[in-house]
């Protein structure tokens, strides 16, 4: 079953750059949005994902937090294509 994947990002971010490395492993494709290119405000963010920090990552429409979450997902062999 394939994932919509979500990755909220900005340029100067590690653990954004991890997160998406740790996507791309896995053969998961995802849709990257840089929040500093696109002019949102940490506001914006937050309306839309629930978090203010980057990355925030957004699978099948559910905000799952940032690059820890996605790690712990991943430790838990949940995070498969």
């Amino acid at each position: 079953m394939d994932k919509k994947v979500i990755v909220y990002t900005a340029s100067w971010c590690g653990p954004c750059k991890y997160a998406k490395q740790l996507l791309n492993e896995k053969g998961i494709d995802y849709e990257e949005i840089d929040i500093e290119r696109e002019g949102m405000s940490r506001e914006d963010l937050y309306k839309i994902t629930g978090g203010r920090t980057v990355p925030q990552i957004v699978i099948n429409g559910e905000n799952i937090g940032g690059f820890t979450d996605l790690q712990k997902l991943n430790k838990m062999d949940t995070l498969k294509t």
